[in-house]
């Protein structure tokens, strides 16, 4: 599934994706109390539905979205209805998303304005975009299972949970180094990106805060590349690491590598 279609086809169904998720943030933004850092909007992988889901809601009720095939998630309790994106106008599913929430005695998601611009497009593009939609979903789910395992790794640090974040719809979390500091705390990120403004495909990454100095940076094992451009961090694409024998192992040493080097440069800073 990672493998075919091939990551860098995946430009459009990420764009549907994408704009199909804004609807479980704004229910989250409808009727929960807002947070500092925003996570209350923030969706969490579900692996069982292949679906990103919203925080919990009053009642138990979550909004999400199965991305491999582009519809609405309305879950309350053990009861799941499902809504599709692709065969609906917009106007269709902001009424049965708004009915499903007035039925639960939620407020209304339509009316939300988000923090952030979303380009339009149509969800009718979605009936020719089953295969790499289907494919987009498999690289989040392989991006959740990578990041439980790096949660294990790093257990001593507590990272926080794993989230996507609607605005850059990556799926990513955060190992802090000092959790004992409020301010000036050193961090790493971990993630994957369905791709966006630098990579056209998906693509994990390591990223630390703050920005250590990117001189005399080491070489990675193959598939790793260090990214300096607007962000630092290590990044291995899709394409590099489905080029690799054996494409898990190659992925956990370049974050071994990465993490290592950017902890070493955090604490020499």
């Amino acid at each position: 599934m990672l493998q075919n279609p091939q990551p860098t086809t995946l430009c459009a169904a990420r764009a549907l994706a994408h704009r199909g998720a804004q609807w479980p943030t704004r229910a989250a933004r409808a009727n929960l109390d807002p947070l500092p850092d925003d996570s209350h909007s923030a969706l969490a992988w579900h692996a069982e539905k292949a679906a990103f889901l919203s925080q919990p809601l009053k009642g138990g009720v979550q909004v999400g979205l199965r991305v491999g095939v582009l519809e609405l998630l309305f879950s309350k309790g053990k009861d799941t209805e499902a809504f599709s994106l692709a065969t609906n106008t917009e106007s269709e599913v902001a009424a049965w998303l708004d009915g499903k929430l007035a039925e639960a005695g939620l407020k209304p998601a339509s009316g939300t304005k988000l923090p952030y611009d979303m380009p339009s497009l149509s969800f009718a593009r979605a009936v020719d975009e089953g295969p790499h939609l289907a494919a987009l979903a498999a690289w989040f789910a392989a991006g959740a299972q990578v990041l439980e395992e790096q949660r294990a790794k790093y257990k001593r640090y507590r990272p926080g949970p794993s989230r996507c974040w609607p605005h850059h719809f990556d799926l990513a979390m955060v190992v802090d180094l000092d959790p004992a500091k409020a301010k000036d705390a050193r961090a790493i990120g971990i993630g994957l990106s369905p791709g966006d403004d630098y990579y056209a495909q998906p693509y994990f990454y390591l990223s630390p805060y703050p920005n250590p100095g990117t001189d005399d940076l080491p070489a990675l094992p193959p598939a790793g590349r260090w990214h300096t451009r607007e962000f630092f961090g290590a990044v291995a694409t899709g394409v590099d690491l489905l080029a690799l024998p054996d494409p898990g192992a190659g992925l956990n040493a370049i974050l071994d590598a990465a993490f290592e080097e950017c902890v070493k440069r955090l604490q020499a800073g």
